[in-house]
């Protein structure tokens, strides 16, 4: 339960380590993306109508024909981004919001079922590895690039949560900032500084044998 925790708390800041252009990105890709998930429960709007351009009076034309243009050719992109989901890692976690663009730019043209499409993409390309990596189960890696199973699963599980926590970005650093000023943190320690530990003044040396109570031998002076 506790590596499960550490991982958890890994992965979190992971996500928000990126630079500031990125983590702004992120930021509104989360946003709508949240939004337009949240909007299926009522009426399923597709991601353009979530965008609140009727709401601020803005001209909505475009809007329309942005909408026409994407009916009949953007479904293919539902399987690239499952494929983006698929080649995203903790240091190239940009392709995880590409992803997300894709499947809503696809979802213009085919629905929500853009989403499992690429699902179903990334699910099998993760299988498809872990078929190829049977044969390298015994690779000793020396001088050669071998596709080990732990590796593959380590890899798509990383790239699964980090597609999958994307809309969840902008209310988590929200939420961050909100709880921040009340929470206390332990001091951080200086890298290179050792933790000394002080011995307990009620501790007593350990005798070999239970039960035993060894008393301290007093010095012994030599000769003048």
């Amino acid at each position: 339960m506790r590596e499960k925790r550490q991982e958890l708390v890994r992965l979190c800041r992971v996500v928000v380590d990126r630079s500031p252009w990125e983590l702004a990105f992120a930021v509104v890709v989360s946003v709508w993306s949240l939004v337009w998930v949240v909007g299926q429960a009522s009426g399923g709007p597709s991601p353009l109508e979530v965008l609140p351009v009727r709401w601020a009076g803005l001209p909505t034309g475009w809007l329309d024909a942005t909408r026409g243009w994407f009916d009949g050719r953007t479904g293919f992109l539902a399987v690239a981004a499952g494929l983006l989901w698929a080649m995203t890692s903790a240091r190239r976690q940009a392709s995880a919001l590409f992803g997300w663009l894709a499947v809503m730019a696809a979802a213009e043209d085919v629905g929500y079922v853009a989403v499992r499409w690429a699902l179903v993409t990334l699910v099998a390309y993760l299988v498809v590895m872990g078929l190829v990596s049977i044969t390298g189960r015994r690779a000793f890696v020396a001088d050669r690039i071998a596709v080990i199973p732990r590796d593959v699963a380590r890899a798509g599980a990383t790239a699964a949560a980090l597609s999958a926590v994307v809309p969840l970005v902008a209310p988590g650093l929200a939420l961050a900032r909100l709880v921040g000023p009340y929470v206390t943190r332990p001091p951080r320690r200086r890298a290179g500084t050792p933790i000394v530990r002080v011995p307990s003044a009620e501790r007593t040396h350990q005798a070999d044998t239970a039960g035993e109570v060894l008393k301290p031998v007093p010095a012994q002076r030599g000769p003048r």
